[in-house]
Order: C-alpha cells, then sequence, then structure tokens
C-alpha cells in the first residue's frame, strides 16, 4: 500500500489499481504501462516535476506520450522560466523515486499542474508510487486531491 493508494482511499474516491511487471531495461515507464495495461498512451499519465526560477518545485502532469512544454509551466505558475527538478530534489520532496512519482500522496505538497487532454477521458492512469503500479481515477478527483490546475502543457 503506497501513500498514493491511502491518499485516495481517505479520500473515499472512485479509483482502481492496476500492477504490471515492471522491466528495469525500458526506458519509458509511461509506455511501458501503456503497453503492458493495454490502455490507450492518451489515457496514461506521467508526473513530472519542474524547478521555478522562483525557486519552488511544481508537478506538470502529461500523457506519456507527449513531451512537456517547460514555457507552458513557467507561465501557468506564473514564473518566468521552468526547467526538469534535480532527480534528487525530486525524491526529496516528494517520497518517491523518478518512475514511481505519483501526484498523490506526495511527502510535501507541490502546486500540481494537470495537462488538459484528461478531460476528454473519463478516467486516466497515473503512478500509484511505484513502478509496476498505476493508479485509475476521474481527472477531477485527481484535480480535487492535489488541488491543481487543468492546464495546456504538451510540447507540440
Amino acid at each position: 500500500m503506497t501513500p498514493a493508494i491511502k491518499t485516495a482511499e481517505k479520500a473515499k474516491i472512485m479509483f482502481s489499481v492496476h500492477q504490471y511487471e515492471h522491466d528495469s531495461s525500458v526506458a519509458s515507464f509511461g509506455l511501458e504501462a501503456s503497453e503492458k495495461l493495454g490502455i490507450s498512451a492518451a489515457s496514461v499519465f506521467k508526473t513530472l516535476v519542474a524547478s521555478l526560477d522562483t525557486g519552488e518545485l511544481v508537478v506538470a502532469i502529461i500523457p506519456v506520450d507527449k513531451k512537456l512544454n517547460l514555457k507552458a509551466v513557467a507561465k501557468a505558475s506564473k514564473a518566468k522560466k521552468a526547467k526538469m527538478a534535480d532527480p534528487l530534489d525530486v525524491e526529496r520532496s516528494t517520497g518517491y523515486i523518478l518512475g514511481g512519482v505519483s501526484p498523490l500522496g506526495q511527502k510535501k505538497r507541490l502546486k500540481t499542474l494537470l495537462d488538459d487532454s484528461a478531460k476528454e477521458q473519463a478516467t486516466i492512469y497515473v503512478s500509484a508510487g511505484r513502478r509496476g503500479l498505476e493508479i485509475e481515477l476521474a481527472p477531477s478527483d485527481l484535480i480535487t486531491l492535489t488541488k491543481g490546475l487543468f492546464t495546456s502543457l504538451r510540447a507540440e
């Protein structure tokens, strides 16, 4: 039981957990989840953490087959610049290892941005806090639980 799953249970939202055998040689954990669970990449979202020029960290959640637009992250966060956060800072602030970072149950609640393409899905899959473990939930529930914001984050 991960902190992400405990957070969803405590909130009494509808969700389901999906597990698959993680292959440590795979480069893209999100695309692996999509393949192994047999679901569209448009439904599986990766949790990325960016560092703003203000010194804060921000969570950006986008479809696994897309690239993050750091300018969009900065703009949505009312900062001038954003860059990918240092992996050690990510692990320290979220409590999760890379490839298993969940937007739920993080050690320190970070500002959270969810790509607006999630609104097109009845449910989305995000990491449940461990490689090979996904949690499926409604995008609106994810926004509520993270106090997040829908915005366009994909690089075109």
